[in-house]
């Protein structure tokens, strides 16, 4: 079966935050926007199949997934990562960050330490301040590729008696896939110190130029991961809000759950257990077309810098669709950088500031979309910055 990944779809007038919230974020009403994480492609046919017919079913109750849900969740994590689990291990919730937040608050105290990767995905920020946790990070470092200070990793968790980490895996926005070494590495230091591990693989489905990516409590079971996964990066269903998260302790699983129920969340959605079944049982064609799709997009902007733009650097892709560039030779800020994009180009992109101090004059764009708006997009940069 061949899949059109090159026609656009007009997504206004949709309550698309992406189309339809320039407004709301101060942005011009003609801005090109390519940031946030969702993609410009309709979901999987048979997706798509699978939810009209529960539409025309046309009842809407109380919903608790099958054996087949718990089925496709198994087929698909154990098939391609080798992640053996049992059912009574899943927790469904409506999102990743949300369950990120639930986990916060049932595994540490008001202060406790928290530790991420800056620069990071900004949302793991938010939820720890608002949580009245204190963040600590570990920078990570750069020379052609990103990589982990891990004396600068251990030395943080004893300083500050650090509590959870919160693993980006893949590396969202820096498009690393952590190696099997890199890991062992992370879990042998958290193990050592008490400290558990909180494993974000919400990009797991998204691996280029030969990597492979781990599941990490499948490389490393111990008891002190949680996995964080969900459907929604994978087949563009993230308004379905429906996410799974892996407890293999069942002390910690019970834990959870109770504060879970604190905020009233008990059940899931309907269309969302419809799509997610769907999308990992029929899926994986359909999915292997695309990967093909964005990895184009991303040799066409790679190739697009080095003739047009070679001062900006694509940052090697190794995961997601989310394209990490290097702007720092042009002497701007990320802001005033994206306040440039924004009000000469009319592009609407995310400035690697917001990820952390050290994303400063980088910028991050999201490369799931037809071809021809990425060049629409290529060609409005270079004309603001090279004419």
């Amino acid at each position: 079966m061949t899949y059109d990944f090159d026609t656009i779809i007009n997504r206004c007038g949709t309550d698309s935050m992406k189309f339809d919230g320039a407004a709301v974020f101060g942005k011009p009403a003609d801005v090109l926007p390519l940031w946030v994480a969702d993609m410009d492609f309709p979901a999987p046919p048979q997706v798509l199949d699978a939810l009209h017919s529960r539409v025309t079913h046309g009842i809407f109750g109380y919903c608790e997934p099958d054996a087949a849900y718990f089925d496709a969740l198994k087929n698909w994590f154990t098939g391609r990562f080798g992640y053996e689990f049992s059912r009574d291990w899943v927790v469904i919730a409506p999102g990743v960050v949300y369950a990120l937040s639930i986990a916060l608050r049932a595994f540490s105290k008001r202060n406790d330490a928290i530790l991420i990767q800056e620069p990071v995905y900004y949302p793991f920020k938010e939820i720890i301040l608002l949580n009245n946790r204190r963040l600590i990070v570990n920078e990570l470092q750069c020379n052609e590729k990103y990589f982990i200070d891990f004396a600068d990793f251990e030395q943080k968790i004893i300083t500050n008696n650090v509590k959870i980490f919160i693993l980006c895996s893949p590396h969202n926005p820096v498009s690393r896939c952590w190696t099997a070494d890199e890991l062992r590495e992370i879990s042998r230091i958290c193990t050592k110190h008490n400290v558990l591990i909180l494993s974000d693989e919400i990009h797991c489905d998204f691996i280029f130029d030969g990597n492979t990516h781990r599941v990490l409590p499948a490389l490393c079971p111990h008891e002190n991961i949680l996995l964080f996964t969900a459907p929604s990066k994978t087949f563009n269903l993230a308004g379905l809000q429906l996410s799974n998260v892996f407890i293999s302790n069942s002390k910690l699983r019970e834990t959870f759950n109770r504060h879970a129920a604190k905020n009233a969340h008990e059940i899931p959605s309907a269309l969302g257990v419809v799509a997610c079944r769907a999308a990992y049982t029929h899926g994986s064609e359909w999915l292997a077309a695309l990967n093909d799709y964005l990895w184009s997009n991303y040799m066409y902007l790679d190739a697009f810098l080095k003739t047009n733009m070679p001062v900006i650097r694509l940052v090697p892709p190794q995961a997601t669709y989310l394209a990490w560039l290097d702007c720092r030779a042009l002497g701007l800020s990320s802001k005033q950088l994206d306040r440039k994009l924004t009000l000469e180009a009319k592009l609407w992109l995310s400035p690697g500031s917001i990820y952390g101090a050290s994303g400063d004059g980088f910028m991050r764009i999201n490369i799931a979309c037809p071809r021809t708006t990425l060049e629409t997009c290529m060609e409005r940069w270079r004309k603001i910055i090279f004419a």
